[in-house]
């Protein structure tokens, strides 16, 4: 029997009763049956029969709600009996003891990381295939040997249910490469003013689908133990005290002191005095002998320490050079697409054409370089008023025909082979 909330019209309080459909309507006899059964429930608890009622309908929507979550629990165990065979859906949680042990190890292998900018912050991020291939490999079988926690990867799937653990435990999200400019979009606040962007330094953003493709790639939010950051933080505050304790130190310490900090300053004169120079330089050379000369080109690039003094002086780039350069480039990204292409249509992977292409290239320079080693050993000839010219070799004729043999020339052959650009 199912039962209407609230009183009936008469005011009285007991709820109207209605059968479910399908059955047949109570008798008056039994609905009068049925309320002083009510009534006599609701007197031995000591409670109103509305009263009585409202805990009877708590009661029923706490069971209705029990049930919904045995469920729910058993679908659950359901889908981890069959994950060796299937994917299972991401739903973050706190973090795991396995999902620690699978980030530490995966931090620990050569993922090829690349820095990027998330939420104005630097992260690394890699590529799921190569996280997944690391996960197949002898050597996650052999940490698993050693570390019970990591979970057990036996193929395709209970690898990515694996990788899996790790945005579970929101220690890597996916995350997908977006402009810049609208990395603020849906903030508060103004966007910043536009700065020179850094070429191959994505901006990125988290995606809501979290799932674990070849191609998709995924950000380090967990960083590792903590003990570094503990002891650079233990350290600058030794640095502090024993900077506040400078009147305190002895008479020999506080003259290192000041040389130091003299050699330090000389230095830093040095530098603005070369600065100064180049640009003098470059002013001169710019019209004494254009485009104009550059002392340490590199100096205020951004690039490592000794890369800024690589090389010693080069020429002002024009136009003209900027145009070859991309056109260079253009050209060899023309080269790979065709070469892959070519691969594709023969049905043969790019890495092993590069590969047998730079074995050939290397063989075809070693032959050349034999043989030449062979013709300049070979004993001059005597000059010959018409001579066959040289098979395979680039011959230049000389300023008179006395010359003879000695305009024949022989120059090795370059083979140039197209690199592939890592991802």
């Amino acid at each position: 029997m199912e039962s209407s909330q609230g009183e009936d019209p008469q005011g009285s309080p007991f709820p109207e009763f209605r059968a479910p459909p399908g059955h047949p309507q109570p008798t008056p006899e039994q609905i009068q049956m049925m309320q002083r059964q009510i009534a006599a429930e609701a007197e031995k608890r000591g409670l109103t029969v509305p009263q009585y009622i409202e805990e009877l309908k708590q009661q029923a929507m706490a069971q209705h709600q029990e049930q919904l979550r045995q469920q729910q629990m058993q679908q659950q165990q359901q889908g981890q009996q069959q994950g060796g065979g299937q994917a299972q859906p991401i739903q973050p949680g706190p973090p795991k003891p396995e999902a620690l042990a699978m980030a530490n190890f995966l931090k620990g292998q050569e993922l090829k990381h690349r820095t990027v900018i998330l939420d104005e912050k630097r992260k690394e991020m890699f590529r799921v295939k190569r996280a997944i291939r690391a996960l197949q490999s002898p050597a996650y079988a052999k940490a698993r040997a050693k570390n019970p926690l990591l979970p057990e990867v036996n193929d395709r799937a209970s690898a990515e249910n694996a990788f899996k653990l790790l945005p579970l435990s929101l220690l890597a999200l996916r995350v997908s490469k977006i402009d810049p400019a609208d990395a603020h979009a849906g903030h508060n606040h103004a966007p910043p003013s536009k700065t020179k962007r850094v070429k191959g330094l994505w901006t990125v953003r988290i995606e809501q689908h979290q799932d674990a493709e070849d191609d998709s790639y995924y950000v380090w939010l967990y960083e590792g133990a903590q003990w570094k950051q503990k002891l650079y933080a233990a350290g600058a505050l030794l640095l502090v005290i024993a900077v506040v304790l400078f009147p305190l130190w002895p008479l020999m310490l506080r003259q290192g002191v000041w040389y130091l900090s003299m050699g330090m300053l000389g230095l830093i004169g040095l530098f603005f005095l070369m600065a100064i120079f180049r640009l003098i330089l470059f002013i001169i050379t710019m019209f004494a002998a254009p485009p104009g000369l550059w002392l340490y080109p590199n100096l205020f690039e951004d690039v490592g320490f000794f890369d800024s003094f690589r090389p010693v002086w080069a020429w002002q780039e024009t136009a003209e050079d900027i145009k070859a350069k991309k056109r260079a480039k253009k050209e060899k990204k023309a080269a790979k697409a065709a070469a892959k292409a070519e691969a594709a249509a023969k049905g043969i992977p790019y890495k092993s054409v590069k590969k047998n292409a730079m074995t050939g290239a290397a063989a075809s320079a070693g032959a050349t370089d034999t043989a030449s080693t062979t013709t300049q050993a070979a004993p001059t000839p005597a000059p010959v008023d018409s001579a066959p010219r040289a098979t395979g070799a680039n011959v230049e004729s000389g300023a008179s025909a006395g010359q003879g043999g000695e305009g024949v020339t022989h120059r090795q052959r370059q083979a140039m082979v197209e690199e592939a650009e890592e991802e």
